[in-house]
């Protein structure tokens, strides 16, 4: 049997949970505010994809582990397809405007687009689109 999750939850860790929610509000996300509180917020994705904004102090409790320094290591990177080549664009350049830094610049493949951008906490995102018919099966 094979398993198969039905929905995903990113846990990131941020210094600053409000100026989190504005960074990710203007660029276009939305909150469930049944799970915000001043220690987290659940930032929608998806019907089935969330990511979890914990506050440093908070997050330290789901683990014992220390907490990367984002600012010198990556231990993930969050990407999310979207619609189109232009769609990536209009999204990392409201990341761009809301105070995120670029990660790296458009990488363009013919079949396959992204951009990244690092966020306030200087979390890797990558927007990619992928143009499915164009893969080889």
């Amino acid at each position: 049997m094979t398993f198969k999750a039905d929905k995903i939850f990113v846990n990131l860790p941020v210094k600053d949970l409000n100026k989190s929610i504005n960074f990710f509000t203007e660029i276009g996300f939305e909150f469930n505010p049944q799970y915000t509180d001043e220690n987290a917020t659940c930032m929608v994705v998806s019907e089935n994809i969330f990511v979890m904004l914990l506050v440093e102090d908070y997050f330290k409790t789901f683990t014992k582990k220390e907490i990367s320094d984002s600012t010198k290591s990556t231990e993930v990177i969050v990407a999310l397809s979207t619609e189109s080549k232009e769609k990536v664009d209009e999204l990392v350049n409201k990341a761009l405007a809301a105070g995120g830094k670029s990660s790296n610049e458009p990488v363009d493949h013919g079949f396959m687009y992204g951009w990244s951008f690092q966020d306030l906490d200087d979390h890797l995102w990558e927007l990619f689109y992928m143009d499915e018919s164009a893969v080889h099966q």
